[in-house]
């Protein structure tokens, strides 16, 4: 999953049809087809068990995976193109499977998660795959290097980073296929379309902003909150003891491991890793 070269030769025009043939070859190629239900759920100890069961993330998670597989399969089903549409298929499939494997997790060590909300089809397609491409390039970011660090610490044991090693890769995929498809599609789009595109993306990032700040927090159907923030304060709230700036090292580091292996034409996702930069020059 983490080694991949294309087939298609020399340089590559981004917007070209070599470039969306890339990029949709990447991910259909690189499918690992795991089965959840046939997941070996590692044994705990009590210690571990109590740890890994009362981080605060296991609703948001299995939500996201659900609102995740809703946004893809509908902005899918606005697709012609036969390979793009079954590119985004497989990543919609995926998506949907993570939410599988961490309710099969939740079930296995008897998580209590509050009962999930009505997902509801966005009214824009494009819009809802817009918040999940870029959201997931936002909490991907730091979930590589929050479970790298977890794993150097042993916080997540052993056998259970092995079991959710392909979920991880799989999240780096996926934001490495979106970024080339907003890269294409920007090019595809005549030029007196490409104002109204470029302010959706804008108002897409202020939601996400603003979403992750905290100001805006929704409520659960037990009215208790749903903190957005885990990604980037989760290391406190797993008891690593990382300063922010080493945070962003390690993320900047498996960021650049995880999408190091794939073939070099594809675009990388830079905002994120970017900003990281910019804010680790102003920390000691």
């Amino acid at each position: 999953m983490r080694h991949w070269a294309g087939n298609e030769p020399g340089r590559i025009r981004i917007g070209s049809d070599a470039h969306k043939r890339l990029f949709c070859r990447m991910i259909l190629d690189t499918h690992n087809p795991y089965k959840p239900a046939v997941i070996e759920w590692p044994a705990l100890d009590a210690d571990t068990l109590h740890r890994i069961t009362s981080l605060p993330i296991w609703d948001i998670a299995v939500q996201t995976e659900g609102k995740a597989k809703l946004r893809v399969a509908t902005y899918t089903n606005t697709i012609v193109d036969p390979l793009l549409r079954e590119a985004l298929t497989m990543d919609g499939d995926e998506e949907a499977r993570h939410k599988v494997v961490l309710s099969k997790m939740v079930e296995a060590y008897g998580i209590a998660l509050a009962p999930e909300p009505e997902y509801e089809v966005p009214k824009d397609p494009e819009w809802g795959w817009l918040v999940t491409g870029y959201s997931e390039c936002i909490d991907s970011f730091f979930a590589f290097g929050l479970f790298e660090s977890a794993k150097r610490t042993g916080y997540f044991p052993a056998e259970l980073v092995e079991t959710f090693e392909p979920v991880m890769q799989e999240e780096a995929r996926h934001i490495l296929f979106f970024a080339n498809w907003v890269a294409w599609h920007r090019k595809q789009l005549p030029w007196w379309r490409r104002p109204a595109f470029e302010l959706k993306v804008l108002r897409v990032w202020l939601f996400l902003i603003w979403e992750r700040i905290g100001i805006a927090k929704g409520l659960d159907n037990n009215g208790e909150m749903q903190d957005a923030n885990f990604t980037i304060t989760g290391h406190q709230q797993i008891g690593l003891d990382l300063k922010i700036g080493e945070l962003l090292e390690l993320c900047l580091a498996q960021d650049s491991f995880r999408m190091g292996g794939y073939d070099e034409r594809l675009l990388r996702p830079t905002f994120v890793p970017r900003m990281a930069r910019l804010a680790r020059r102003f920390m000691r």
